[in-house]
């Protein structure tokens, strides 16, 4: 088969590889697709930490397919199933996955890409901000992640304040359905906007939704008294400091929204899946960028810079 491998930062191959057998309780997917993860980007740029050459198919967690094999003592699941997954793998033709790691996809949503990881992730994090109609919410930073919780938010009947530095992802915030959209460009003139369109009170909720150490700064600020801070963003690359000042004198309650448990995981992507299926959610404009395997490095580095109009970039097996 063919894999994607990281032979040094910035560099990968695209290399003849043997295809994974499936062990026991294990299925092997013939890979659609893969979506690419800002979690990608520490290897991908270099880490000392990290070890090269990586191996092959490495990094891809978000992918999708169809069954072609099964381990023994595997049942439900068969050869032919279109199903997302969780694996670690995936920038390859074929990977292997646990069976109870594998959701199936309906026929409703036949045809249509499902990098399930992310979106089974976004239900959680949603599921676990308490959002309730009629409140104020607010989301800073408008990338993949913080536009579907946009949309399940506005959805939801809350009323969403969403904040980036890019037009385009404003302009993006306003079709998942934000009632107002605020420039991150001066943090005190952001403060002085959410107060007045919430009267001084501030936002029960607030998702940080970025992964760096301004915003935050910026979504405690934002995050009115007694209300809950939601830290959605990656921030695994250094220490963060916190204002514990605010947090303690507004009684706040912040909620890590990263999922460590890979069954809560699988629920999330199933519950995904269902809303999808359903209409009820909608990722498809999001997907702005699609890659062959072959140039998944172009994918990785617009991932890093984010460029005029894009938010998530895909890796199609079929275009390769």
């Amino acid at each position: 088969m063919k894999a994607a491998t990281v032979v040094e930062p910035r560099r990968l191959e695209v290399r003849e590889a043997l295809q994974p057998q499936p062990g026991v309780g294990e299925v092997r997917v013939r890979l659609e697709g893969c979506g690419v993860c800002a979690s990608n980007l520490p290897p991908w740029e270099g880490r000392e930490w990290f070890s090269y050459p990586m191996a092959p198919g490495g990094l891809g967690h978000e992918g999708w397919g169809r069954i072609d094999a099964v381990g023994s003592g595997v049942t439900g699941l068969a050869p032919g199933d279109r199903v997302a997954m969780l694996s670690n793998a995936a920038y390859a033709e074929y990977d292997v996955a646990e069976a109870d790691s594998v959701v199936r996809l309906p026929e409703a949503l036949e045809g249509r890409p499902f990098p399930g990881e992310p979106l089974g992730c976004a239900v959680n994090i949603f599921r676990r901000s308490g959002i309730q109609a009629g409140q104020t919410v607010a989301i800073v930073g408008i990338g993949f992640l913080g536009a579907l919780l946009t949309q399940l938010a506005s959805r939801a009947g809350a009323r969403v304040l969403a904040v980036s530095r890019r037009p385009f992802a404003l302009e993006m915030a306003r079709r998942m359905g934000a009632a107002e959209t605020i420039p991150m460009d001066d943090h005190w003139r952001i403060l002085e906007r959410v107060k007045e369109l919430t009267e001084g009170a501030f936002c029960p909720v607030v998702v940080e939704a970025v992964g760096k150490q301004w915003p935050l700064d910026l979504a405690a600020e934002l995050t009115g008294e007694r209300g809950r801070l939601i830290v959605a963003g990656y921030h695994q690359d250094g220490l963060r400091q916190v204002n514990m000042q605010l947090w303690n004198w507004r009684g706040l309650d912040v909620i890590n929204a990263h999922e460590r448990d890979p069954q809560v995981y699988v629920e999330g992507i199933r519950a995904a899946v269902e809303a999808v299926a359903a209409g009820r959610l909608d990722p498809s404009p999001l997907y702005t960028h699609v890659y062959p395997l072959e140039r998944l490095g172009e994918a990785l580095d617009a991932t890093a810079e984010r460029p005029d109009g894009f938010v998530k970039a895909l890796i199609s097996l079929d275009a390769s």
